[in-house]
């Protein structure tokens, strides 16, 4: 059994998560703007809460690219650009051409049992991603695309890059946030190609699924260029 001090441990790594998982979905929302400034000092009493797992959470979103640390200001709220998102589109789409390609011939191949089984999951949440996306609801939209595309990289069998499309998943929607609040009504503006790309991967057609993503990301681009450009 574990003493005091491993329990304490324990507690205090789970409150900053669960501080981190908050302030990522505030900036999510939008709730928290690009270059906001606050103190650990702020964030502490926001949430009632000790200064150690505000600190601990603020560096973890920092590594994550969501904050910028000043040791005079304390944090901001990052801010990307359209040039940044450019760079997040290629490289997510690098991770995801060879994702389906394993999906499809490898020892992850879709008509496996297993990733069958998962795939379908996948496709249930994908249903909701569309419905959002389909009544213009941002927030609802988010949540179900990151869990989404996170269950999809998990069936590549790597971790390590699950972790990094998961991380490029959210830096994408902090930078587009910003955008995308400018238009008062986003019914059908979003993408909610979902269940069309799934069903690629469960035919096993690997070329559908890297042309559907790629005609995302070509639309999320000029949406996103033509709300900056005004």
């Amino acid at each position: 059994m574990p003493g005091p001090s491993g329990n304490g441990a324990v507690t205090r790594s789970t409150l900053r998560q669960q501080i981190a998982e908050a302030l990522r979905d505030e900036v999510l929302s939008g709730r928290l703007q690009p270059g906001q400034e606050f103190t650990v000092k702020e964030i502490a009493e926001q949430y009632g809460v000790s200064a150690t797992p505000v600190r601990e959470a603020l560096v973890d979103l920092s590594a994550q690219g969501l904050l910028d640390a000043d040791q005079h200001r304390g944090f901001r709220v990052h801010e990307y650009s359209v040039h940044d998102f450019r760079g997040m589109v290629q490289a997510r789409g690098l991770v995801t051409d060879g994702m389906f390609q394993a999906l499809v011939d490898g020892d992850t191949r879709a008509d496996h049992p297993r990733i069958a089984t998962a795939l379908a999951g996948v496709r249930r949440r994908g249903e909701e991603a569309q419905r959002a996306a389909a009544a213009g609801d941002l927030t609802v939209l988010i949540g179900y695309d990151l869990r989404y595309w996170r269950e999809l990289g998990a069936l590549f069998g790597n971790p390590y890059l699950s972790d990094f499309l998961h991380r490029l998943r959210v830096q994408s929607w902090v930078c587009t946030v910003q955008h995308l609040r400018r238009l008062s009504d986003l019914r059908g503006v979003l993408w909610a190609g979902h269940t069309e790309l799934v069903d690629s991967l469960v035919r096993r057609d690997a070329e559908a699924a890297r042309a559907i993503v790629h005609a995302y990301n070509a639309h999320s681009l000029e949406l996103i260029e033509r709300i900056a450009a005004g």
